[in-house]
């Protein structure tokens, strides 16, 4: 196992998870500012409120996304699963 192989696994391994990670945290983002901004327009200084907003918001992200997420996830496992015997060869 090079340290060329170990660098490029822990590459991708990286994008995979941006790649996976940042719609939902821009949904949340989003939503959080959104929430935020209503409650400077509005005055009403309540920490939990935007709790539940983006909570759902997650959760839908998640529900329309989960599909995609997994293929993105199985396709990073299928090529580390396929390639290793041959980094542990070595070639």
């Amino acid at each position: 196992m090079t340290p060329e192989y170990v660098v490029g696994f822990g590459r991708e391994a990286l994008e995979t998870m941006l790649l996976v990670v940042v719609p939902v945290l821009l949904v949340a983002l989003g939503v959080g500012l959104t929430v935020s901004l209503l409650q400077a327009i509005t005055q009403i200084n309540e920490a939990t409120l935007s709790f539940l907003p983006k909570l759902v918001a997650v959760a839908v992200t998640l529900v329309l996304l989960g599909p995609w997420i997994i293929a993105q996830l199985t396709g990073f496992i299928e090529r580390t699963l396929t390639g290793l015997p041959q980094a542990i060869a070595g070639g």
